[in-house]
């Protein structure tokens, strides 16, 4: 076995734990479901089912490219069920799934913390800027609390 410098075993673990991440089913999933688009159409078919059109005005912003994209998506995981139905024109309908519907409660926790917190993490990220163009001190010169707690929950 071939003799390593410290710098090349760092190097190596943090290859493989970059490989490790994406790979990892879970880090995958919770990089699709933190989409702005996927919650917003969660959100947008929450009510029943709904055409592509209507899901379309219901989801602002969203390119007719990105909205299909993220239906494809859905679908391929199992949160959202398209039905064709045959006329002229045809007729595409979307629906949450079982599943989806189970994913809901969470998105909309996620947003109630935001509403609630959006000013007290704007008024950190303004006191940060102003910190940081005054040469504040570094993210590893936090005070030894807020380094335990980063720590002991696995954020360095």
């Amino acid at each position: 076995m071939a003799t390593q410098t410290s710098a090349q075993r760092r190097r190596e673990e943090a290859l493989a734990y970059q490989e490790f991440v994406r790979t990892c089913p879970t880090a995958r999933l919770l990089d699709r479901i933190a989409d702005k688009w996927v919650t917003l159409v969660l959100e947008a078919l929450s009510d029943g089912s709904r055409r592509y059109a209507e899901v379309s005005r219901a989801v602002p912003g969203a390119s007719q490219k990105m909205l299909t994209q993220t239906l494809r998506q859905l679908e391929r995981d199992g949160l959202v069920a398209r039905q064709v139905t045959p006329s002229v024109p045809v007729r595409v309908d979307y629906r949450l799934t079982e599943l989806g519907i189970s994913l809901l409660p969470v998105v909309r926790a996620i947003k109630g913390w935001a509403d609630s917190h959006f000013e007290q993490i704007e008024a950190a990220r303004a006191s940060y800027d102003a910190g940081r163009a005054e040469g504040a001190p570094a993210p590893s010169d936090r005070p030894a609390e807020v380094r335990a707690h980063l720590v002991g929950s696995g954020v360095s």
